[in-house]
This record gives structure tokens, C-alpha cells and sequence, in this order.
């Protein structure tokens, strides 16, 4: 028995002595089972006025959980207040200082939809652009446990939002172009096309179309390097270098586009001379194991490139009345006899297996390029949000938005 009373006058002394740790509350509900509510998640009520105020305080005591968590219930229940606005773009300053950078975006995109003529407006959408470029660029994706390819199409979806409601902001022609970068990562070479001539199409004088329109060329001649679509993707890489090189022939990047052109023509010029040198085989030696060969690698040729890109520049039948072309230390009609004779001077060119490429083009800096967030509050402690070469193609509304 008097085990029983010190035990309760110690509970009582506990109870009344010993600092509250949490402001955890049981709610009870007619009806229902006692609930447990955690810290900072009890029922927010008030006017428009106390709830701002609520969230204040919950500032000042460092509990930013809480804090935004009442600035959006202001939002939610007191949409048309004149505190509405400032409320949801602090929540939204308050998400990306914690990490939430998800919920973040779409914070500040809700600011910039409902409620447009709202002072921070230009802020929210650099706060999305900001948040986009995180996605873009990886960082901290390990430590939020977001895998790349999500992360990517996130980005998207942020630039895309920030092209759709800012079409003529300052940051509208680098979120368009960060889409390209975006798809290009992804192997989406198409949608990054559609994305990157946006870029030059809608924002013509801005720094970044020059970027757009290297792109573009760097993509093609990636693919016609990679053999895929050869004929079509060299001609579209010749043909963006070309208008490159014309509208900006002073750009730090024309030194490169005219060395990519030559690769093209050098690759060109190797194709042709590679179907003269095996039709003189063919024609020197029929029914033998090398023009059975040869056969096959012009059939190989013809089907990568089509007709037109493996004609001579004068017809077979006089080149060899001329002097053979030198081509890499071979001539082109190297080891040539007399008809009938076997041919054993020279082995076949080899299968086209050209894989060196030039240096990939400057994309843009890691950093991001809007103006960094608010500093976080003294002493605030942050959490982490736990939340193809052409042919391939993205939706194409993520891709490309023009401009209203």
C-alpha cells in the first residue's frame, strides 16, 4: 500500500514539476476511438488573422512544420483574404528552406495561378525555376532518394509551368531550354529538338538561342555519328551548323561547329570513295569471295545512306581513266590489275566503325542561375522531402510549349 502512494505522488510530482516536452494532444470525437495527435499537427482554427498569427508564432518557435502548415490552411479556408497570398508564397519559401522542394514548386506555382497580381510574383516564378534546376542538375537527389530519371521529368514539368505562366519573363527562354537539356539527358533527342528550336524560334535575340541552335546541330551529328539514320541525321547536322555559323558567326562555339562540319564532309567523302573502290572490285574480280564482299558492304552502305549519298563525282567508268584520289594514305583505286586479275594488293576498306567524337557542347553551369532563397531562420533545422538518337519522343506539350 505505501508502495502504491509514492508511486502515485511521484507520477504527481512529474506531472507538475517536470517541463512539458511536446504540445502532443488526444483528441476525442463522438463516436470514435481517443486519437493521438503528434506535435504540431493539432487543428488549426481562427479567422484568417489568427491563423497568420498562428503560423507567425510557430515561426518564431522554430517549428516550421507547424508554421506551414498554417499558412496553408489560411489558403485553404480563407482563399479570397488579402493575407491569402503572402501566406502560401511564405509556405512555399518555407518548403524549399525544408527540402520539400515538390511541394515547394507547386506552392508557387498556386501563387502565380490564383493569384497573379501578387507582389511576389516574379519571386515565385524564380522559385520555381530554381527548384526545377535542382531537379535538372541532380544535386541532392541521393539524399532525397529520388532517382534521376524522375527527378528529370520533374524538372520538365517545373520549366514547362514556368514557359506556360511567364511567357514573356526573364527566366521563360532558359526554363524552355532547360527542357531541351532535360530530354537530352533522357535520350529523348526529338522532344529535346522540338524544345531547343523553341528556343530559337520564340526567343531569337536572347544569349541562350545561340546555345539552342548548336544544340540541335550537336544532336544530329551525334546521331549521324552513331549511324542512326546516318544520310538524314549527317544532312539535318550540316544544315544546323550551317545556319549556326550565319547568324552567329562570332559565337566561342563557331570554331567548333566548322570543325564538326568537316568531320561530315571528311565522312562524306569516305563513303564515296569506299563505293568506288568496291565497284572497281566488283568489276575486276566477278564471282570472287572479295566482290562477293564488296557487294555486301555497298548493300550495307546503300541501305544506311540511300543512292544519292554514295554517287562519285564523276561517273565509275572514268575514274579509272583518271588518277586514283588518295584517301587516309590509300588511293581509292589502291591495288587495281588488269581485269581478270586477282586483286590482292589491298584488303577491302574496313565496316564503318568511326565512334571518336568531338568535345560534347557547353551546356549550362551546374549552379543555378536565379538568386538564391532566403537564408533559413537562426537555429532552423531542415528535412528532407521523401517524397531516342531521333525517333525517340516525349509528349509533346512538355516539350516544346510555344509562347501565347
Amino acid at each position: 500500500m505505501q508502495f502504491l502512494i509514492r508511486l502515485v505522488l511521484v507520477l504527481i510530482a512529474v506531472v507538475f514539476f517536470v517541463p512539458e516536452p511536446s504540445r502532443a494532444s488526444i483528441i476525442f470525437k463522438p463516436g470514435k476511438k481517443a486519437e493521438y495527435v503528434p506535435p504540431g499537427e493539432e487543428e488549426i482554427n481562427g479567422n484568417a488573422a489568427e491563423i497568420y498569427q498562428t503560423a507567425q508564432s510557430a515561426e518564431k518557435e522554430n517549428n516550421l512544420k507547424r508554421a506551414i502548415r498554417a499558412y496553408k490552411t489560411l489558403v485553404k479556408r480563407h482563399p479570397k483574404d488579402a493575407l491569402a497570398p503572402n501566406a502560401l508564397f511564405r509556405a512555399a519559401q518555407l518548403q524549399e528552406q525544408t527540402h520539400q522542394y515538390t511541394q515547394a514548386a507547386e506552392s508557387y506555382l498556386q501563387l502565380v495561378e490564383r493569384y497573379a497580381s501578387n507582389p511576389h510574383f516574379d519571386e515565385a516564378i524564380e522559385g520555381q525555376f530554381r527548384v526545377g534546376e535542382i531537379y535538372l542538375n541532380g544535386k541532392k537527389l541521393k539524399l532525397l532518394g529520388i532517382p534521376i530519371a524522375s527527378a528529370l521529368d520533374r524538372a520538365v514539368t517545373i520549366f514547362a509551368n514556368v514557359v506556360r505562366t511567364a511567357p514573356y519573363g526573364r527566366y521563360t527562354a532558359r526554363a524552355q531550354f532547360n527542357i531541351g537539356m532535360a530530354r537530352e539527358k533522357q535520350g529523348a533527342n526529338d522532344a529535346a529538338i522540338q524544345a531547343y528550336q523553341a528556343v530559337v524560334d520564340k526567343f531569337p535575340n536572347e544569349p541562350i538561342a545561340v546555345d539552342a541552335q548548336y544544340q540541335i546541330g550537336y544532336i544530329w551529328f551525334t546521331a549521324a555519328q552513331l549511324g542512326t539514320n546516318d544520310a538524314a541525321a549527317a544532312n539535318n547536322a550540316k544544315t544546323a551548323f550551317q545556319d549556326f555559323l550565319f547568324h552567329y558567326p562570332k559565337s566561342e562555339k563557331a570554331a567548333q561547329a566548322r570543325k564538326d562540319l568537316d568531320i561530315l564532309e571528311h565522312k562524306q567523302k569516305y563513303y564515296r570513295a569506299a563505293a568506288i573502290y568496291y565497284n572497281e572490285v566488283i568489276r575486276q574480280q566477278p564471282g570472287s569471295e572479295e566482290s562477293n564482299m564488296a557487294k555486301k558492304r555497298i548493300d550495307q552502305l546503300r541501305a544506311k545512306l540511300g543512292d544519292a549519298a554514295l554517287q562519285p563525282a564523276i561517273p565509275v567508268s572514268e575514274s579509272a581513266k583518271k588518277k586514283p584520289e588518295t584517301h587516309g594514305g590509300r588511293t581509292a583505286g589502291s591495288g587495281s590489275a588488269k581485269p581478270g586479275a586477282p586483286n590482292n594488293e589491298a584488303p577491302l576498306p574496313p565496316s564503318d566503325g568511326e565512334s571518336s567524337l568531338p568535345p560534347p557542347a557547353s551546356l549550362a553551369p551546374d549552379t543555378t542561375t536565379a538568386p538564391e532563397p532566403l537564408p533559413p531562420l537562426p537555429g532552423t533545422s531542415t528535412s528532407s522531402d521523401p517524397s531516342n538518337a531521333p525517333g525517340t519522343s516525349a509528349s509533346p506539350d512538355e516539350s516544346a510549349l510555344p509562347a501565347p
